[in-house]
């Protein structure tokens, strides 16, 4: 299996171009993937676009790629997001490595009322740009072709003005995840932090029009349960 790379500048792509990729993801290849002249990989523009071909030239300044084969892949419709409540340790970075490997499309970081971990001023920026390294580097590894987009932190009043279809995974709510059935809208799916989602942001979510399902009859960790949801639709969404 190809290995994939990704130049976010990349627009185009045709037969018979050279393709490079330069710098920081360059040196990545060469020293740590040990790519060399003759192997065949990938090079993706993380917004659909996937060149392959043979390398060419491969040291730490540059790797080339002759294109053998483009291909273009349209986004997904509808669209698949999760609403990830700011998590201690690591659990909400794993939510997200998770949900990008099973075909995330959008990762909204939320600081939800019991979230232990706090997102304010540089943190937030901070927070953000390690989410999309995640977000990126799972990509690579699933070789995916598009890249989720990772969002700026939203407390719970933003995410209830969401234009998206909101379902929150609760476990105490009367229906399942299989009674959620796709209808032609996107899907934001709200996953609540260590604590729970609190009894106003119920409310809140609710009188927001969302809606509620439980998945299964255990307790999913908050690092679990958005990716269980995602692989759960997305048979149902004809992605699988």
């Amino acid at each position: 299996m190809a290995h994939l790379y990704l130049s976010e500048s990349l627009d185009t792509a045709a037969v018979g171009d050279h393709v490079a990729i330069t710098g920081a993801e360059a040196r990545h290849a060469v020293t740590v993937g040990r790519v060399r002249v003759g192997e065949r990989l990938q090079i993706g523009n993380g917004k659909g676009l996937i060149a392959h071909g043979a390398v060419t030239q491969a040291d730490a300044a540059t790797l080339l790629l002759e294109v053998d084969e483009v291909v273009m892949e349209p986004a997904p419709v509808p669209k698949l997001l999760l609403v990830q409540a700011l998590a201690k340790g690591d659990r909400d970075e794993l939510a997200v490595q998770a949900a990008t490997e099973l075909g995330v499309d959008a990762v909204i970081p939320w600081q939800a009322a019991r979230s232990i971990s706090r997102w304010a001023g540089p943190k937030a920026e901070k927070g953000v740009t390690r989410w999309r390294t995640i977000a990126r580097e799972a990509s690579k590894q699933s070789l995916r072709a598009w890249v989720p987009e990772i969002h700026p932190v939203h407390d719970t009043r933003a995410v209830s003005r969401r234009a998206e279809r909101l379902v929150v995974l609760e476990p105490t709510a009367s229906a399942s995840i299989d009674d959620v059935q796709p209808d032609g809208r996107d899907l934001a799916l709200v996953v609540g932090p260590e604590g729970g989602i609190s009894p106003e942001e119920l409310r809140m979510l609710a009188e927001a029009g969302a809606e509620f399902a439980r998945l299964g009859r255990h307790v999913l960790r908050t690092s679990t349960a958005g990716p269980a949801a995602i692989a759960a639709l997305s048979g149902r969404l004809k992605r699988w």
